[in-house]
């Protein structure tokens, strides 16, 4: 089953499966299987072609995928051109909402970088 452009993996509950698309998550997947009336543990494999046309009708109505990947990133060149505080911190990928800095913050700063002891083995001649 293809909805957006992704394949829907087969063997996870349909909850979890849907969360492939970008855009869509557990509590957004849950609440269209229960409009639907959808079982939530059901299997891709297991659907009919009139709930997969329903599904992919639900999930198609939702900004997902490369329309809502283009928002964010035009989001966020709007902050950098404004010069707001946030707009300032992506640029300089350093965390934008108030997360202290001086230790952790891995996930923007990447892998540690280590000056060294400042102390130079002397040399024997």
């Amino acid at each position: 089953m293809r909805i957006s452009g992704i394949t829907i993996p087969d063997t996870k509950h349909l909850e979890n499966s849907l969360t492939a698309v970008y855009g869509i998550g557990i509590s957004r997947a849950r609440s269209i299987l229960d409009q639907l009336k959808i079982d939530r543990v059901k299997k891709a494999t297991d659907l009919s072609t009139d709930e997969e046309n329903a599904i992919r009708e639900k999930i198609e109505a939702f900004t997902t995928e490369g329309e809502l990947k283009r928002v964010v990133s035009a989001n966020i060149k709007r902050l950098k051109d404004i010069q707001s505080y946030r707009g300032s911190r992506h640029a300089k990928r350093l965390p934008a909402r108030g997360q202290r800095t001086k230790t952790n913050a891995r996930t923007l700063k990447g892998v540690k970088k280590t000056m060294g002891s400042g102390r130079r083995k002397l040399e024997k001649t």
